[in-house]
């Protein structure tokens, strides 16, 4: 075929496009609510939907409707580790408080008969004995700041004195005459209790919120809640009907309802991984990373805390102490040798013969104290090898810090921690002036 030929042949196909490829129908299918859906798009444009069968076992559809209905949305990848540890506890723990406190309100209601008092007087006292409670919720609501440090604590103490209110209330038939004094001091404790509980709530929750999603923890959490509570009042109402219908049998069973429900709260602050640094947790990262060169996270440290004692020192951290009011730690004529070893700190360190204090600016953050807490950790190791002052100590420990914490921080963010606040509870602060 000549040159001429060839041009005719490319303007006839120019002309006569080939005719685009069939397609066949669009469809996709979707999962809301347990249900998945067919969706698929019919030559005429008219959208068909059909439901798919699931041929799954009813066992495995039921377990994953639980699921849907208590779990958060994309459970377990959008949780950290430990939520259902948490879970299973948390269960637990309100099916035991809600039985105990169904054998605590029979326990008051017979109390209240029992009195010789006309039905107004004991109207007034039952009165009051609710007063108290709101007496109780004012006196904790001033340790906010505490429980921010330390929620996992607090959170067990909380359970405590919700026990120990509730043991009164089952005594309480026991003496009838001091019915508004037991009840009262039942509910003072109560009222504390519940404060405590809530305030905690939400760290602990934010521990788990490994996408944001809060609020699907909360309200999935409250979920559960309800359902044990219901089933734990069922099961207090079958108990105070029958074995817990007398005094003794509520003496017997109302202490081991508590040791369940106290261990189950232990449990549940074990499982959860919180990620704001406090003084204890940013002691033991301190010393696993002088031990070990590398960064716990809030997984691994979860375990290790001590839930009874937070404050204690730890030796291979430094022994370092927070919190204590400036003019205890620094006399006048130390403070500007301290202040020229640590130029631009939001933090002062005195080493004493047991511990080292640190004191923060109020400005300062959770890398503020980590910096301090370095300092102090590699100045205790390297005052074992070497003979110096204190200052040149310092000064050389500072040094160290400053060349590993650039690192240190990238990793710890990597982990998870929260490092923009350091909750120390209600320790002492100082500002400048």
């Amino acid at each position: 075929m000549n040159l001429l030929g060839k041009i005719a042949m490319q303007k006839k196909e120019e002309e006569d496009p080939p005719s685009p490829p069939q397609r066949g129908p669009v469809f996709w299918i979707e999962t809301s609510d347990s249900v998945s859906r067919h969706y698929q798009f019919e030559p005429h444009g008219q959208l068909s939907v059909r439901v798919v069968d699931d041929s799954r076992p009813v066992f495995h559809r039921m377990v994953e409707s639980f699921q849907n209905k208590f779990f958060p949305s994309g459970y377990p990848y959008s949780v950290n580790e430990g939520y259902l540890r948490y879970t299973q506890f948390r269960a637990m723990q309100h099916f035991s408080s809600a039985a105990l406190s169904v054998l605590s309100t029979q326990s008051l209601l017979f109390a209240a008969g029992l009195r010789p008092t006309p039905a107004q007087a004991t109207a007034v006292s039952w009165i009051l004995k609710d007063g108290m409670q709101h007496v109780g919720k004012l006196i904790c609501s001033n340790l906010g700041a505490r429980m921010d440090s330390e929620p996992k604590r607090w959170r067990i103490l909380a359970d405590v004195l919700y026990d120990l209110g509730t043991g009164l209330e089952v005594l309480s038939p026991l003496c009838p005459h001091l019915f508004l004094e037991m009840a009262g001091l039942g509910n003072f404790a109560k009222g504390m209790a519940v404060v405590a509980a809530r305030a905690t709530r939400l760290p602990i929750y934010s521990s788990f919120a490994k996408e944001g999603n809060l609020s699907d923890l909360f309200a999935k959490g409250e979920a559960i809640s309800t359902l044990f509570n219901v089933l734990g009042i069922g099961a207090g109402i079958q108990l105070a009907s029958t074995i817990c219908s007398s005094i003794q049998g509520k003496m017997v069973v109302g202490p081991l309802l508590s040791v369940v429900h106290v261990y189950c709260v232990v449990e549940e602050m074990r499982a959860a991984p919180v990620n704001t640094l406090n003084p204890q947790r940013t002691a033991m990262i301190v010393a696993d990373f002088l031990k070990t060169g590398k960064i716990s996270s809030p997984a691994d440290l979860r375990y290790r805390e001590d839930l009874l004692f937070p404050g204690r020192l730890i030796e291979d951290a430094g022994n370092v102490k927070v919190g204590r009011a400036f003019h205890q730690i620094v006399k006048p004529s130390k403070l500007r040798e301290l202040k020229d070893i640590f130029p631009d700190e939001k933090f002062i360190l005195n080493r004493g013969p047991r511990w080292t204090d640190m004191v923060l600016e109020q400005s300062a953050t959770a890398e503020d104290a980590l910096r301090g807490w370095l300092v102090a950790a590699y100045a205790a190791n390297m005052e074992k090898s070497i003979h110096e002052p204190n200052a040149y100590v310092l000064e050389q420990a500072y040094e160290r810090m400053n060349g590993v914490f650039s690192a240190l921080l990238s990793e710890l963010q990597s982990k998870g921690w929260h490092t923009d606040r350091f909750l120390d509870g209600t320790g002492s602060r100082f500002a400048w002036w």
